[in-house]
């Protein structure tokens, strides 16, 4: 081999080299973790990534499954992911409880949230004066039974009325069905779906959604870290922009997200996490609100309200205000919010 083609094979193997290098340094890496385990409204996440999204905005995307909104929350203000999903009610309490590593929602995917009560019809319960004296049960980092002093506030319940059972997820539906406990709380398309598996048909239950007694509150939005907000605005941009194409898709073909679902967990039951999903595009993320603006948006009245009725019902002494608990700096452009 010659000394001029062994420069020239030399020079194109540093070019490959280089230009591997390039490609690896291309995508930025982001960490973003669930609230909760890969369940059909987890879906539209994996999709995006599946579809390429979020490689096409730069972005190489980790997406981990959760254990709650409190858990989402510790994972971002730790520093061990750059987004999460999370429950914003849970995020007022937390900057309320640590100022010092208070963070911020950068985008609502929840514009009516999900929180509830399920009651067996059998119970006897059907207004919440009947939960005096029961026992109810959840998990102890469940959105629903953090809420549950706001909903007592807003039904004029004490809060020493009823008795909180606390149980692994797993076990909260088997104990109200074998009457364990008189109640749950829980995400409505959660628990609607793991009691139907459990043999309890919708019409036999008792239902009380936050949302219909006065709590107009938002459920789960987007966190960041506050490096990423710092360091990387535009890639936080083009995240949000690869979640609402997600959402988008998912929406038009629920099917093929919960194909993208179980390439990630094959052990789901695919027509179940596809009702869940289902439920929560119509009950949760499609709204007047959402068709009209796109995702991702909070009414600053609308907010203010829901952090005056959790500081009630948690007594913070130093409530956080909405621009303490959300900005909009990092939305995108209202074309690509749209979701149909």
């Amino acid at each position: 081999m010659t000394t001029l083609t062994n420069r020239l094979l030399g020079a194109a193997i540093g070019a490959a080299v280089a230009l591997g290098a390039h490609a690896a340094l291309a995508d930025m890496a982001i960490k973003f973790s669930l609230d909760w385990k890969f369940e059909g409204p987890a879906a539209p996440y994996l999709l995006a990534k599946k579809n390429g999204y979020f490689e096409d905005e730069g972005l190489d995307v980790t997406i981990d499954s959760g254990n709650g909104s409190v858990g989402a929350i510790t994972r971002v203000a730790s520093g061990a992911y750059d987004v999460s999903l999370a429950d914003i009610n849970s995020l007022v309490e937390f900057n309320a409880s640590n100022p010092d590593r208070a963070m911020k929602s950068i985008f609502m995917v929840y514009d009516r949230p999900p929180f509830a009560l399920f009651m067996l019809k059998s119970s006897g319960i059907t207004k919440p004066e009947d939960l005096v004296g029961k026992t109810l049960g959840a998990p102890v980092f469940d959105a629903s039974r953090k809420l549950y002093p706001a909903f007592a506030s807003a039904t004029g319940l004490d809060l020493d009325a009823v008795t909180w059972e606390s149980m692994d997820p797993p076990l909260r539906e088997p104990m109200l069905v074998r009457g364990d406990v008189d109640a749950i709380s829980g995400h409505y398309f959660t628990s609607i779906l793991n009691l139907q598996a459990q043999g309890v048909a919708k019409d036999d239950l008792t239902v009380f959604m936050y949302k219909d007694f006065g709590m107009d509150f938002y459920g789960n939005g987007l966190l960041a870290s506050p490096d990423m907000m710092e360091n990387h605005p535009e890639e936080l941009k083009g995240f949000l922009r690869g979640v609402v194409k997600g959402w988008a898709a998912a929406i038009a073909d629920p099917a093929s997200a919960i194909e993208a679902l179980k390439e990630v967990d094959p052990l789901i039951n695919p027509d179940l996490e596809l009702q869940r999903l289902q439920m929560a595009i119509d009950e949760n993320v499609v709204t007047p609100a959402t068709l009209e603006e796109g995702m991702g948006l909070v009414k600053a009245d609308r907010m203010a309200k829901a952090i005056d009725q959790v500081a009630l019902a948690f007594g913070f002494e130093n409530k956080p205000s909405v621009d303490d608990i959300y900005t909009d700096a990092f939305m995108p452009a209202a074309e690509d919010r749209m979701l149909k």
